[in-house]
């Protein structure tokens, strides 16, 4: 295996014998990449009625590789060196427990990948903004270099690109704080942490547990590596005297000596004593300041990683937003209708209304992370005008927005009645924006799913 910078090695899997722990999209990938490698491979999942006929048909290059339902024996865990846990694994659950109490290996898939890929990595993580920052540094290093790869959280795992990368490739990833759990000699040139505030509480249970996964994103990286930070997340400030690459700040808030800041509506890199104006937020095609801290972040990534500035310029005058992020979807008898189904959790909520115009309805709820709403409630602000709520934590947020005050809620069974009442209630020139602050687990796979059905629902509606 090809020698790490810092002089580690990578652990060669040859002879080794890998368990690969769950059947998704991320598992499936990460079986796939093994078995093209010669390893011997074993799927396993503990739902015990999950279809094998279905699992097959889905992935036909696994047809020879063992599968394993429901649970394992120890003589089973004995037989393995290395586990690859799927994103959605939790690292603490007993049978985690009992493979790292026999001396299995715990990786996650984007360790896995990076044991077989080549090529230099940036890499992203943050409570909110990854996959608009992951897919803008995406398209501005395929601007300038020729073999760049966008992969992880962004909905492309990273083991189903690695295959044929060189030391010419460029992988852009998109990492969440679950993938970071499982990390080994993960190491990026580039790094980046957008933010950290709570989220996914019910996975990592407190939030320095969250903190620490997030900050792991640099614990490979060195003096010659670089981590992008926000100077405006106190957390994130008080890391930077610890992290181990060279520190580059950026801020919407402050003004910086060095680093990259927001100066009215014109982006500002400070460096060598000069400020070079980068470009006027309103030649952008992103709505809000959050999104500029993205812009802020992709520019800073990308002059670490030697791209000029022009052809970095030449790419935030083009981008777009990325789907189900405020995402404009239609207008239909003057109301606007956008969808935000990536905003997971309040704060990237927050971002949401903050981004809105209009009296808006908002749609929210779904399924409970532990998290709180007050902030999210606060946020409204007089823009909401009404909050139609759904899934497990209706109650819980109904609750919170009464409890501040915002009297103007119903709760809907089903998701296409919450948005059919809002198509009902709005007037020519409202918003009606779906944004829950929540996960869409529970009533759907996944956000993507959430947000696409919304868009198919308001796109039929009459004009």
């Amino acid at each position: 295996m090809a020698a790490i910078k810092d002089g580690g090695i990578k652990m060669s899997l040859q002879g080794k014998k890998v368990l690969v722990v769950g059947t998704g999209k991320s598992g499936i990938a990460a079986t796939e990449l093994l078995c093209a490698n010669g390893i011997d491979t074993v799927l396993f999942d503990g739902n015990k009625e999950l279809d094998s006929k279905t699992l097959y048909e889905k992935a036909p290059k696994l047809k020879e590789v063992p599968l394993i339902l429901g649970d394992l024996t120890d003589e089973q865990i004995d037989e393995f060196d290395v586990a690859v846990l799927s994103p959605g694994v939790p690292t603490d659950i007993p049978m985690v427990n009992s493979l790292r109490d026999r001396g299995v290996k715990i990786w996650g898939e984007i360790e896995l990948a990076y044991t077989f890929g080549a090529g230099e990595i940036i890499a992203i993580t943050g409570t909110n903004g990854k996959t608009t920052t992951t897919a803008l540094t995406g398209e501005i290093m395929k601007n300038y270099f020729k073999d760049v790869r966008v992969v992880g959280n962004i909905g492309i795992p990273y083991t189903s690109m690695v295959t044929g990368s060189t030391g010419e490739t460029v992988t852009v990833a998109e990492i969440s704080s679950f993938q970071l759990e499982t990390i080994d000699t993960f190491k990026p040139h580039v790094s980046a942490i957008l933010n950290i505030t709570p989220d996914h509480l019910n996975r990592h249970h407190t939030m320095e547990n969250y903190i620490r996964a997030k900050e792991d994103i640099t614990k490979n990286q060195t003096a010659d590596d670089y981590c992008v930070l926000n100077y405006e997340d106190e957390v994130l400030r008080d890391f930077a005297a610890k992290c181990p690459a060279k520190v580059i700040f950026f801020s919407s808030k402050s003004e910086l000596s060095e680093g990259f800041y927001l100066d009215g509506d014109i982006i500002i890199y400070a460096h060598d004593g000069v400020r070079d104006e980068v470009i006027d937020v309103n030649e952008l095609n992103l709505l809000g300041k959050h999104n500029f801290e993205n812009v802020m972040a992709a520019c800073a990534m990308s002059i670490s990683f030697g791209v000029p500035m022009d052809k970095i310029v030449e790419v935030l005058k083009v981008f777009k937003a990325v789907e189900h992020r405020i995402e404009y979807v239609t207008e239909k008898r003057g109301v606007r209708f956008y969808n935000d189904s990536k905003g997971t959790n309040p704060d990237a909520a927050i971002q949401g209304i903050r981004a809105m115009n209009r009296p808006t309805l908002l749609i929210g709820g779904g399924y409970d992370k532990q998290s709180e709403y007050d902030e999210w409630i606060e946020a409204f602000d007089g823009k909401v005008k009404e909050l139609v709520l759904i899934g497990q934590t209706a109650d819980k947020i109904e609750e919170c927005a009464h409890r501040h005050g915002f009297m103007n809620t119903v709760k809907k069974d089903t998701f296409e009645d919450a948005v059919n009442y809002c198509y009902e209630h709005a007037v020519s020139g409202d918003a009606v924006l779906l944004s829950p602050a929540c996960a869409s687990w529970g009533m759907f796979p996944n956000y993507e799913e959430r947000g696409r059905i919304f868009k198919e629902i308001v796109k039929g509606f009459k004009e």
